[in-house]
């Protein structure tokens, strides 16, 4: 889906504000990071649906950054990607949300970890170990909660301005951490 130059749509990133710069491995991930500049919640949702190009079944993407800084906008784009049933909006009061897949792919398990306190004892109740090895499960607020349920993850941070500001940009860090993600291509997140 990508546009001439001159033509981009205006909710995809344009080649400066949406490059991904391959930093190669990195030694306490593993894998590849990219970083890119997402300049409207638009944009987000368009990443979302370019890194479900790039996942499957078994995946697991933790998601940080600060409150509204647009981690269940970029999930929404994902499980758009993923053609998954029903509406991906914040699970915070319900801690986790699973929803099917409408084309024989993986179901989306989009996990709210904000109001959990503890490691991954706390986090059994869940049953994310069992979801994991069928489904694309995403966890927002998971440092230090989920890392254990597998060596290979994609972890996501966003980056907004803080206090008063109507700044949409944010900064994106893409890090794969894991075999799995040791030499895989993360250019399509801006193509």
């Amino acid at each position: 889906m990508e546009a001439p130059a001159a033509a981009h749509d205006a909710g995809e990133p344009t080649p400066d504000s949406g490059a991904v710069r391959d930093s190669g491995a990195t030694p306490d991930s593993g894998g590849v990071t990219a970083e890119l500049t997402i300049a409207s919640p638009e944009q987000m949702r368009e990443l979302g649906r370019r890194l479900a190009k790039l996942v499957r079944a078994g995946d697991l993407v933790m998601l940080s950054g600060e409150l509204g800084a647009g981690k269940t906008t970029l999930t929404r784009g994902l499980g758009e990607g993923l053609q998954v049933r029903g509406a991906v909006t914040s699970p915070t009061f319900v801690i986790a949300r699973v929803h099917p897949s409408l084309v024989a792919g993986p179901p989306l398990v989009h996990v709210d970890a904000y109001r959990l306190g503890g490691g991954l004892d706390e986090m059994e109740d869940l049953d994310l170990d069992v979801s994991l090895p069928e489904s694309v499960v995403v966890v927002e607020w998971g440092e230090g909660k989920v890392e254990e349920l597998t060596d290979e993850r994609l972890h996501v941070t966003i980056h907004r301005a803080v206090g008063d500001t109507a700044d949409e940009v944010r900064r994106v860090s893409v890090a794969g951490v894991g075999e799995r993600w040791a030499e895989a291509d993360l250019g399509p997140l801006s193509a």
